[in-house]
């Protein structure tokens, strides 16, 4: 069953309003994966990790001036956007499910994951870095 929509949306426009894309169903997470270039994903959630290093480690890399960005950051809400969710993994199955949890994609293709294990006990400006490093490698 999933979260209340109230409950999460305040986790919800912590992304929304730095401009990261929410995709709530399958055909949504289709279109956003279909889109040629580079997609940032993060796999949201009401963990203290996502709310105390994931998200404040995105709010860093979008309103770093100096960082490449990916043609696009997109996010589903593991617990809340089943369907999208689902769809979103399927797009890395040999990866077990990990929420909060950052993919990037290079014409559908997954060419960085970074897992819950990698995220939490660390602080955001290191969960930044980390996602600062993977742009600057794989974003032209």
């Amino acid at each position: 069953m999933p979260y209340s929509p109230l409950l999460i949306k305040p986790f919800k426009d912590e992304l929304t309003e730095v401009g990261v894309q929410e995709l709530l169903t399958a055909a949504d997470v289709d279109k956003a994966m279909d889109q040629p270039g580079t997609t940032l994903v993060v796999i949201n959630s009401v963990c203290g990790c996502a709310a105390g290093m994931a998200r404040p480690a995105v709010r860093m890399l979008i309103e770093d001036s100096s960082v490449k960005k990916p043609d696009r950051i997109v996010s589903v809400f593991a617990g809340q956007d089943l369907e999208a969710t689902e769809r979103m993994r399927s797009y890395f199955p040999d990866i077990p499910p990990s929420s909060p949890s950052f993919a990037m994609f290079k014409d559908k293709e997954l060419i960085y994951f970074i897992p819950k294990h990698r995220i939490e006990g660390r602080d955001a400006r290191a969960v930044a870095s980390d996602l600062m490093s993977v742009c600057e490698e794989f974003v032209s």
